[in-house]
C-alpha cells in the first residue's frame, strides 16, 4: 500500500483535517503565477520562433500553472462551483497542449538527432593513422627489394622522371601505364623474347585497424540523410505549433481564459458544501486512482532490462501510437494529478515545502517514456517517407528501435522507483 501521508518531513502533518481555505489558497498562488508569466511572455516578446531564453521559461511557467489550476479543478469539483470549474478546466487543458507542442517539437528534434551521432561511429581513420601506414609501406618495399637480390632477383631500376616504373625480362623497362605502348627496338637489335614476369615476394603488409562494417558504415552515410530530413519535418512542425500558439494566444478564447485566472487570483468560486468540507478525502481518491492503473501495468514484465514485445508492432504501417503506451501515459497524467493535490494540501504559503522525492523520480521517468514513445513515432513516420534511399530507411529504423529500447529503459526505472516507494511505505 502507498504511503498516505504528503509531507515526508512531518508524517503526522496529514492527521489533521484540510480545510477548502488550502485549496482557495492554492488556486490564488498559481493564478497569480499565470498572470505574471503571461506578462513576462508578452514583455519579452514571444513573436520570433525560437526566441530569449527568457520568453521560453515564461511560457513553460504558463504551462506549469495552468496544468495546476486545471488538474485541481478535476480533483477537486466537487467542492468548487459546478458551472465555472466545467467551463474553466478543458480551456486550462487547451492553453497547456497548445503551448506544449513547439517545446514538445524542439526536444524530439533534439533528442532524435543526439541518438543519431550516439549511434554513427567514425569510419575515417585518423590522418597521423594514414601517415604511419604510408611510411610502413614503403619500408616494406624497401626490405622487400633486398630480400629479393639475396635470392639472385636483379633489383628493379630507380623510377625515372620521379616515377615508380615496372621491369619487364631483362630488365626492360615496361610501359608507365596499361594505356601505353612499349618503346621501339633499335635497329639492327632484335627484340627481346618475352618472358613469362617474375614473381617478387614481399612480406606481408603490416596490420591495419580492422574497417566498420558494411552496415555502419550505411549507418553513417544515411545517418546524414535521416538527420536531414527529421530536421526538416521537425522544424516545419515547430513552425506550425508557433504559429498556432501565436495565434492562441491572439484570439478571443484566450483572453477569456486569461480574465477568468485574474478574478480566480482574488476570487475562488467556492461550493456551499465547502464550507466544512476536507480535502484529505478527494487528494485519497486521487492517489487511489494512481495505484489502481499502475497495479494494472505490466511491471513484471517491466521489471526485465529487455522487453522484447516492445517491438512487435514496430513494423506495423498503421500509423497509430504504440498499443502498449496509452496505460503508461495515463498513469504519467493520474501520477501529476495526485502530485497537484499533495500541493493543494499544503496550500499556497509555502510552495518551497519539500514533496515525496520518489514521487519525482517516478514523474521524471514517466517523462522520458513519453519523449521516448513520441521520439520513435516521429521517427517511424519520417521512414515513411515515399522515395527515401534504403540507407535512409535503415538509419530510421536503427534510430526508432533505439527509442524504443529507450521506452523500456523508462519503464524499467519506473518499476524499481515504484517498488521501492511500494516497500518503503508497507
Amino acid at each position: 500500500m502507498a504511503q498516505r501521508h504528503l509531507d515526508p518531513t512531518d508524517p503526522t502533518a496529514a492527521a489533521a483535517p484540510v480545510p477548502a481555505d488550502a485549496l482557495a489558497a492554492y488556486l490564488r498562488s498559481q493564478a497569480t503565477e499565470f498572470l505574471r508569466a503571461l506578462r513576462q511572455h508578452q514583455e519579452t516578446g514571444a513573436g520570433a520562433a525560437g526566441g530569449p531564453a527568457e520568453s521560453v521559461d515564461a511560457a513553460r511557467a504558463l504551462r506549469r500553472s495552468a496544468r495546476r489550476i486545471s488538474g485541481s479543478l478535476h480533483t477537486f469539483r466537487p467542492l468548487l462551483d459546478e458551472t465555472w470549474a466545467e467551463e474553466l478546466r478543458p480551456e486550462l487543458a487547451w492553453l497547456s497542449g497548445t503551448l506544449a507542442l513547439e517545446h514538445a517539437c524542439r526536444s524530439r528534434m533534439d533528442r532524435l538527432l543526439q541518438a543519431l551521432n550516439r549511434l554513427s561511429p567514425r569510419t575515417e581513420p585518423p590522418t597521423d593513422t594514414l601517415v604511419d601506414v604510408a611510411a610502413g609501406s614503403r619500408a616494406d618495399l624497401a626490405a622487400g627489394s633486398r630480400a629479393a637480390g639475396a635470392m639472385g632477383v636483379p633489383p628493379a631500376p630507380e623510377p625515372v622522371g620521379g616515377a615508380r616504373g615496372r621491369v619487364g625480362a631483362g630488365g626492360t623497362p615496361c610501359s608507365k601505364s596499361l594505356g601505353e605502348a612499349p618503346a621501339p627496338a633499335a635497329p639492327g637489335t632484335a627484340a627481346p623474347a618475352t618472358a613469362a614476369p617474375r614473381t617478387v615476394p614481399h612480406p606481408a603488409p603490416p596490420a591495419r585497424s580492422p574497417a566498420p562494417p558494411e552496415a555502419r558504415g550505411n549507418l553513417t552515410v544515411g545517418a546524414a540523410k535521416a538527420g536531414a530530413l527529421l530536421d526538416r519535418q521537425l522544424t516545419l512542425a515547430r513552425t506550425r505549433a508557433h504559429s498556432t500558439a501565436l495565434q492562441a494566444l491572439g484570439s478571443a478564447r484566450f483572453h477569456a481564459v486569461a480574465d477568468k485566472v485574474a478574478v480566480l487570483a482574488s476570487d475562488v468560486p467556492l461550493a456551499p458544501a465547502a464550507q466544512t468540507a476536507d480535502l484529505r478525502p478527494l487528494a485519497a481518491a486521487a492517489e487511489e486512482r494512481l495505484t489502481d492503473a499502475v497495479a494494472a501495468l505490466p511491471l513484471v514484465t517491466a521489471g526485465h532490462p529487455y522487453n522484447a514485445e516492445a517491438l512487435v508492432h514496430g513494423l506495423s504501417p498503421d500509423p497509430a501510437p504504440h498499443p502498449q503506451d496509452a496505460p503508461w501515459h495515463q498513469v504519467r497524467l493520474l501520477l501529476r494529478l495526485h502530485r497537484y493535490a499533495c500541493e493543494a494540501l499544503r496550500g499556497g504559503e509555502d510552495p518551497g515545502t519539500p514533496v515525496d522525492a520518489r514521487l519525482l523520480t517516478a514523474g521524471q521517468a514517466l517523462n522520458r517514456h513519453r519523449e521516448a514513445s513520441e521520439a520513435a513515432a516521429a521517427a517511424a513516420a519520417a521512414a515513411r517517407t515515399p522515395r527515401i534511399a534504403p540507407a535512409t530507411a535503415y538509419a530510421l529504423g536503427v534510430l526508432h528501435a533505439d527509442q524504443r529500447h529507450e521506452v523500456e529503459a523508462a519503464r524499467f526505472a519506473f518499476q524499481q522507483c515504484w517498488q521501492q516507494r511500494t516497500v518503503t511505505a508497507g
